[in-house]
C-alpha cells in the first residue's frame, strides 16, 4: 500500500481498507498491504473491530451477525459446502436443530474439523460433491450450500446416520414448502446412487 521510502500506512487507512472489503478483513490481508500487527490489534483493543473467526475481523459498527456459527465455519473452510441437516435447516425443510455445522468437502480434501462451532465433515466424490451447489450471501460471506433437491438425495444416502424419520420428514416438508420437482430429485438421486431407494418415496408424493 506504501511505496519504498514512504511513510507506513496509518490506522485511518486500515479502517478504509476494511470498508473497501465490505467491512471484513483478514489479518494476513492487512499485513500484505503493509499494515502492522500492532495497528490491527490496536483497532481490536479499542473495540473498533471484532473477531469473526481465527484471523478474520469485521468492523464493530456493522449490524450484528445473524448466523455467527455459519460465518465462522465458512470463513475457515471456504471451499466446503453446507450439507445434510445444516442444509435442510437452511432451506427450512426440517424441524431438527443442527448441533453441528455439517460440511462436505471433496474426497481428497482433509475433513473440516473445528471445536467451536462444532463441525461435522463429510467427503463427497466427483459429481456427488460438485452437483447442486448454490451460492448465497450470509452476513457478507459467500456460503456454498446444496440445493434442496441435492440435499434430500444426500440425506437418503446418509439415512443410516441421520435417521430415516428425519429424511422422510424433510421430503414431506419439501413437498409442502417448496416447488416439488420430482425429476430434479431423481436426477440427484442417480448422482448419489440412491435412485432405487429414493424412487418409491418420491413417487408416493406425486
Amino acid at each position: 500500500m506504501s511505496e519504498s521510502g514512504s511513510a507506513p500506512p496509518s490506522r485511518a487507512q486500515l479502517q478504509i481498507l476494511f470498508r473497501q472489503h465490505r467491512g471484513q478483513l483478514r489479518l494476513s490481508e492487512a499485513l500484505a498491504q503493509g499494515f502492522s500487527r500492532y495497528q490491527f490489534y490496536q483497532l481490536r483493543d479499542e473495540g473498533l473491530i471484532e473477531p469473526i473467526s481465527r484471523g478474520l475481523y469485521r468492523l464493530a459498527s456493522l449490524p450484528p451477525i445473524e448466523n455467527p456459527d455459519l460465518v465462522a465455519a465458512v470463513t475457515r473452510f471456504p471451499n466446503a459446502v453446507l450439507c445434510l441437516i445444516s442444509a435442510l435447516d437452511w432451506h427450512g425443510i426440517t424441524t431438527q436443530i443442527p448441533h453441528r455445522v455439517h460440511l462436505a468437502v471433496e474426497r481428497d480434501a482433509r475433513p473440516p474439523s473445528l471445536n467451536y462451532p462444532p463441525v461435522a465433515g463429510y467427503r463427497f466424490s466427483g459429481r456427488a460433491f460438485s452437483a447442486g451447489i448454490e451460492q448465497v450471501d450470509v452476513d457478507g460471506i459467500v456460503l456454498n450450500v446444496y440445493s434442496p433437491e441435492k440435499t434430500l438425495a444426500d440425506c437418503f444416502k446418509f439415512r443410516n446416520r441421520i435417521g430415516m424419520d428425519v429424511v422422510l420428514e424433510a421430503l414431506e416438508l419439501y413437498r409442502t414448502r417448496k416447488t416439488f420437482l420430482p425429476g430434479k430429485l431423481m436426477e440427484y438421486a442417480r448422482i448419489c446412487r440412491v435412485a432405487n431407494v429414493m424412487a418409491p418415496y418420491v413417487e408416493a408424493k406425486i
